[in-house]
């Protein structure tokens, strides 16, 4: 009776401290993984990017596969940030009430090691590691000062940048790379982004207009759980930043001209097109090809059908009933030309050289045939 008291006791003694080991570990409801928030990264704005995040926008955790898609086309635009659906990426110039530009929100991950730059090749882009470029040869090619960072290694080098040396009032532009592609699973056609590239306006010595220096390409992927962390604002009517920085790229808010496609020789644009106007029909020409593509993969249904039906009739009784018109008016105006020119004709006739009539010969008083009444005498 006595031992099974005693192993009662135990059971409740250990059932109170697992009860109190949960109770702290619970707050609200919400279980607190210690471990795994200590070895977070920490942003300024407080906010934490944890591994599984990284993992959910991944290039591995991708829902579509290879073999879901049927059709892709690789676009490159430039993104002039003094367009005003671009201005979310240029402001603010200062850090702000926890809002950062993009080019600060990648200086730093680039300074704390916590994302990857690969090098800007002229046409061409291989994110490897091979052709990854060091945070210290950037920094000294673009003349940005810094100094090494607490606990900065060599496998593990970390930089410190002030504030105002981050040269944000020089990056006006971004390349960004997009890839149109048609899945089977989602069966619709969208634009996925898939690098960024700072471009860098700086002018000579001698003044001048300013020169563009590409800077390095983002993989977008690396960049996503830290954008999606960072709220912005996109509209002057409202003053509360609705949206996020990674929203921003995914819904395509940004507004940017084609200055290359993906093709065998490798040529921008501008290289095909010498002429002004002829580059300009072609960006055209491909931006409406990629908006109509959706629309010819499938079967109109019966209503737009119909709609599409009268639409045509309409402009065909429309056609028609110009073409009478200018019938009528061509004819009239004939009507017209052919009374004047009657008109003319007969005033012409009318208003001939006058034939001069002969002068009557007045009968003279002293003829032979007349007397005169005195002579009767």
């Amino acid at each position: 009776m006595h031992k099974i008291i005693k192993i009662s006791l135990i059971a409740l003694v250990t059932l109170v401290m697992a009860t109190e080991a949960m109770a702290q570990e619970t707050s609200h409801g919400v279980v607190r993984r210690r471990n795994a928030d200590r070895n977070a990264p920490k942003q300024q704005d407080g906010s934490m990017v944890t591994e599984r995040m990284q993992n959910f926008y991944s290039d591995k955790n991708s829902s579509v596969s290879d073999a879901d898609r049927q059709w892709m086309r690789v676009i490159y635009r430039s993104l002039d940030l003094d367009n005003d659906k671009n201005a979310a990426l240029y402001y603010p110039e200062e850090p702000t009430e926890g809002q950062e530009n993009l080019f600060r929100i990648i200086m730093r991950l680039l300074a704390n090691n916590q994302i990857s730059a690969y090098e800007y090749l002229d046409g061409r882009e291989i994110f490897t590691d091979q052709y990854k470029v060091k945070v210290k040869d950037v920094l000294d090619r673009f003349y940005i000062p810094y100094t090494a960072a607490k606990g900065s290694t060599e496998k593990n080098p970390k930089y410190t940048i002030d504030p105002s040396d981050v040269p944000t009032n020089e990056v006006l532009s971004y390349y960004v790379i997009e890839r149109w592609e048609f899945d089977t699973r989602h069966n619709r056609l969208r634009p996925v982004v898939e690098a960024i590239c700072p471009m860098l306006h700086r002018t000579g010595d001698f003044g001048g207009e300013a020169l563009k220096y590409p800077m390095f390409w983002i993989k977008f992927n690396d960049l996503r759980p830290y954008l999606a962390a960072q709220t912005i604002f996109v509209d002057d009517d409202n003053n509360l930043p609705t949206c996020t920085y990674d929203d921003f790229f995914t819904l395509n808010m940004y507004e940017g001209d084609i200055y290359k496609t993906r093709n065998l020789k490798n040529k921008s644009m501008a290289q095909q097109y010498a002429d002004p106007d002829a580059l300009k029909r072609a960006q055209d020409s491909i931006q409406t090809s990629l908006d109509n593509f959706e629309k010819k993969l499938w079967v109109p249904s019966r209503e737009e059908v119909i709609a599409a039906r009268e639409a045509r009739e309409a402009a065909e009784a429309a056609k028609a009933d110009s073409t009478s018109v200018k019938e009528a008016t061509e004819k009239t105006s004939n009507t017209r030309a052919v009374r004047r020119s009657a008109k003319r004709s007969t005033k012409d006739k009318s208003s001939g050289p006058k034939v001069s009539k002969p002068k009557s010969v007045k009968a003279s008083s002293s003829s032979n045939a007349t007397r005169s009444v005195r002579r009767r005498r």
